[in-house]
């Protein structure tokens, strides 16, 4: 089964959903993902009017004539509408007017609030649904469950896997753009990966914020390709890329904009300190990474090569996109207390249940690899439902009463 056939299996019958509820739905997510593809699933086959942004003609009279662009239409797909978002204001005055669910269907491939000058946000109209590059299970026709499994199951949840390390390089390296997976040519894929970035830079960055050094930025993305899935300070960015502290926390907000990086915020149980934690940052798509560092699969098996921070990159990448689907409402975070005891990934449900889960290259897993688990065991308790080590070896093992290790196939394999 091919990926195309796959997505709609979690995006299609969410989009439906709120097209059915409310009156502005918004498909937000990086480009190149799958979203006009998405929303041709969905309305392909009714009476949508359809425009295009990226289309010349279509962002002139958008632009000459932003209520008449708007009006007359019963469902309405405006496919990139970042590019003119003096829309919202015209498409606010039309569901206001006419309060009939489904009337708007959005993509965008910048999260609207970061547009300058933006006009309206739509508050209490519109529903916004975020799309990613492919899963692991959505290229492998797999079920895409370990979230929901774990948080029902607790460390019951496992299975053994046949995936040897080879083959997770050469997963890390492919990512999950549509158009990544479909190159097999490592050299054809790597030339896209670049293309992307180029353009993100030269294009989406720029309609958001005047930047005033883009070779400054591209080395920046570099630079942040190499300390993925680590904590990142801006004053040392700054100090190593010769800016301003200011400068690079912009271009760090600018490329969250854009759905390049995404930032996880430090757990904590009180709500008041997580806001002054460290976040991690991770790259939304692993392959983008691994390219920015001039690493192919081969590079990633040498010893010393970057597999293990770029791994663990992956496997959280993996977890932000089973969470915009999965029936447990959970909120991502990572762990670092103040004698430095870490945990990768803190998955907490809306009850205060969590899940510990740390990422580790080796192929053996030993027992001091649980050690920030059982740290976060012994502060939560009953709450604590299970602390797993996500490793490159085959088998599900336990190292406790709540503890396993678990292969990484894990993420996609577990239904």
């Amino acid at each position: 089964m091919s990926p195309g056939n796959l997505r709609p299996r979690h995006a299609a019958e969410a989009v439906r959903d709120a097209l059915a509820d409310t009156r502005v739905v918004l498909v937000n997510g990086a480009r190149q993902c799958g979203k006009s593809t998405l929303v041709r699933t969905v309305a392909g086959g009714g009476t949508a009017t359809w425009r295009d942004l990226d289309r010349p003609d279509d962002r002139q009279a958008a632009v000459a004539d932003p209520v008449g662009f708007v009006e007359g239409h019963d469902l309405m797909v405006v496919d990139e509408i970042q590019r003119v978002p003096d829309l919202l204001l015209p498409i606010k005055a039309a569901v206001d007017a006419d309060q009939r669910p489904g009337r708007f269907l959005l993509t965008g491939s910048s999260r609207l609030l970061g547009l300058r000058n933006l006009p309206d946000t739509l508050p209490g109209r519109m529903e916004t649904i975020e799309l990613w590059p492919f899963s692991q299970g959505e290229i492998d026709g797999a079920p895409d469950g370990f979230i929901d499994a774990v948080f029902r199951e607790g460390p019951a949840a496992g299975a053994d896997s046949q995936i040897s390390r080879t083959e997770y390089s050469d997963r890390i390296v492919r990512g999950g753009f549509p158009e990544a997976v479909a190159r097999s040519d490592p050299r054809r894929r790597g030339r896209f990966l670049d293309n992307y970035v180029q353009n993100l830079i030269e294009r989406d960055v720029r309609q958001l914020s005047e930047i005033e050094r883009a070779p400054q930025l591209s080395t920046m993305i570099r630079m942040l390709a190499g300390r993925s899935a680590t904590l990142v300070s801006s004053s040392a960015l700054a100090g190593e890329l010769e800016l301003a502290r200011g400068t690079i926390q912009r271009y760090l907000h600018l490329l969250e904009e854009i759905f390049l990086v995404k930032r996880i915020p430090g757990w904590s149980r009180n709500i008041g300190t997580r806001l002054t934690l460290a976040p991690k940052l991770v790259f939304v798509d692993s392959g983008i990474a691994a390219r920015m560092l001039a690493a192919d699969a081969h590079t990633l098996r040498r010893p010393g090569g970057p597999f293990g921070i770029l791994l663990e990159g992956f496997v959280i990448s993996e977890l932000v996109r089973q969470q915009s689907w999965c029936e447990t409402l959970v909120e991502l975070y990572h762990y670092r207390d103040q004698n430095k005891v870490e945990v990768d990934v803190v998955l907490e449900d809306r009850r205060g249940g969590v899940v510990g889960i740390e990422v580790k290259a080796a192929s053996t897993v030993k027992t001091e690899d649980f050690r920030g688990l059982r740290k976060l065991e012994q502060k939560l308790g009953d709450e604590f439902i299970a602390g797993i080590v996500l490793y490159t070896g085959g088998h599900t093992l336990p190292f406790g009463p709540k503890m396993r290790a678990m292969p990484v196939s894990s993420l996609w394999q577990l239904s």
